[in-house]
């Protein structure tokens, strides 16, 4: 009778969940990330109005505060000093009776040509889409429009502008995430927008009154699904300034699912033209999408993206939050030949706060080296000539009966991020998987370097020049770390691993 009152005082306590209610999922601390944001809680997926005012970058990100999957779409607001550490801040935009509050970007309006500025207040403006869910509902194909918020105190509150929607839909079912920008040789403000299968350019004087430029992509590029999250922005080579635009497209990345591609090519301040129109992709992995960099930032240009994928975004087995972003890059160019290509490396106040805890160098592998360092979030560097070994092999989070391996086959030139054997790989049929990318070495040479953080691997290869991204979730926490050369002997000429 005791054991029956102390089993019915128990139940008494547990919630009572709605018809049809689900429990929560275990809290899943052991995947929450060092050095990389996350929401504190609920669902997270593009990075929006990203931009730096008064010392501190504002991320802004789709956000739905009540549920762990796609939902009602808000904008989330965190700031930081450092791009390492990031302060929650409140929601920054709520939906209303024009829609959900889509994607989309931010400026500092300096010369206060929107005219929000009060009594010498510079203002930020949010320039967004509206998304109308009746109206989707209801199969119009004008439910996506751009509209306006403005900041009078460097981003901590926003009013929306009563003369909301600024540039409305022609007719175009999927016209959205609109990312503007100065371009400063024709005065201006140019808005790269994503119209269905391609770009679309408008331009105007005070963020209100858009005019059509052009258009670009119709036949260039991935077209395995819609075009989303563009960006448009300079980098100067060798003394010349070169144009980058990326487009994110989902479905029809080269791995399966979402990914982001770019171009690079000459603005004129009204039509892009590019230089080379062969495809190509930001990233080589699975999870790195929606990415968009920061404005404001002078000769700077930092890139952040979502790292998930749209196949298997709603059933990564993280709670109570879902999601996290990559961590900020620093893009540039290099001339590869003939062609210009875009170049990431994980941005230099990461290393600021770091400290070595491991360093080797001239070591022979012939077979197995194990590394003396274990652990779940660092930042590794490693220089090797492969030597006479056929395929090298580093293993990060490995434990008993799982790794994940990054695989370079010395013949072939390829390196593979391989995820099958990583941990857990059965929540959705779409996760296992293993990323091929080429990679040439250089000098006779291979260069790595691979951010690990609790549920990510980031690979850096030659020096940023072939980039990696992928999630995966190991049950186990033992955190070892080994090289493997096969078919021959390779030479370790630096080993190195930081922790922040």
């Amino acid at each position: 009778m005791k054991n029956l009152l102390l089993l019915t005082g128990f139940l008494l306590t547990l919630p009572v969940l709605a018809q049809g209610q689900t429990p929560a999922p275990a809290a899943t601390p052991q995947y929450r990330p060092s050095f990389h944001f996350t929401p504190a809680a609920k669902w997270m997926n593009d990075p929006n109005g990203m931009v730096f005012y008064q010392g501190e970058y504002h991320l802004f990100f789709q956000h739905y505060p009540a549920g762990d999957v796609w939902g009602p779409m808000h904008w989330g607001h965190a700031t930081s000093k450092d791009l390492v550490r990031w302060q929650p801040q409140p929601i920054a935009l709520y939906p209303d009776s024009l829609g959900y509050i889509f994607s989309g970007s931010a400026v500092v309006d300096a010369q206060n040509t929107s005219g929000f500025g009060k009594n010498g207040q510079v203002p930020l403006v949010a320039i967004f889409t509206h998304h109308d869910p009746k109206g989707e509902k209801a199969g119009t194909r004008t439910f996506q429009n751009q509209s306006l918020a403005y900041s009078l105190d460097a981003g901590k509150t926003w009013t929306k502008y009563a003369g909301n929607p600024v540039l409305k839909n022609p007719g175009i079912q999927d016209f959205r995430d609109p990312k503007v920008s100065w371009h400063a040789p024709s005065k201006r403000w140019v808005m790269t927008l994503a119209t269905k299968d391609r770009i679309t350019f408008f331009a105007s004087p005070n963020l209100k009154d858009w005019t059509k430029l052009s258009e670009f992509g119709e036949k260039l590029g991935g077209h395995g699904g819609v075009w989303e999250c563009p960006d448009l922005f300079p980098l100067t080579l060798d003394g010349k300034t070169h144009w980058v635009l990326l487009i994110s497209i989902n479905p029809g990345g080269p791995q399966g699912g979402s990914a982001t591609q770019y171009f690079v090519g000459d603005f004129d301040g009204k039509t892009f033209t590019p230089s080379n129109t062969r495809t190509r992709w930001i990233d080589y992995g699975r999870d790195n999408y929606a990415g968009v960099t920061w404005g404001n930032t002078g000769a700077r240009r930092i890139f952040l993206g979502w790292m998930n994928n749209w196949d298997y975004a709603t059933t990564v087995p993280t709670a109570p939050w879902r999601s996290a972003m990559t961590v900020p890059r620093e893009l540039s160019l290099r001339r590869v030949g003939n062609d210009i290509s875009l170049v990431q490396q994980p941005v230099a106040e990461l290393a600021a706060r770091e400290k070595t805890v491991f360093a080797v160098s001239a070591k022979t592998v012939a077979k197995t080296y194990e590394v003396p360092y274990k652990g779940t979030a660092y930042d590794l560097t490693l220089d090797l000539k492969p030597g006479t070994a056929r395929t090298l092999t580093l293993n990060v989070l490995q434990s008993a009966g799982e790794t994940t391996a990054l695989r370079y086959d010395v013949a072939q030139q390829t390196l593979i991020l391989d995820r099958t054997k990583s941990g857990n790989v059965a929540f959705n049929p779409k996760f296992s998987s293993a990323e091929t990318m080429k990679v040439p070495l250089a000098n006779g040479r291979l260069k790595l370097r691979v951010l690990v953080d609790k549920a990510s691997v980031e690979v850096f290869a030659q020096d940023g020049a072939h980039v990696l991204t992928d999630v995966v979730f190991p049950t186990k926490q033992e955190g070892r770390i080994s090289l493997v050369a096969e078919g021959g002997a390779a030479e370790i000429t630096s080993l190195k691993i930081n922790t922040l």
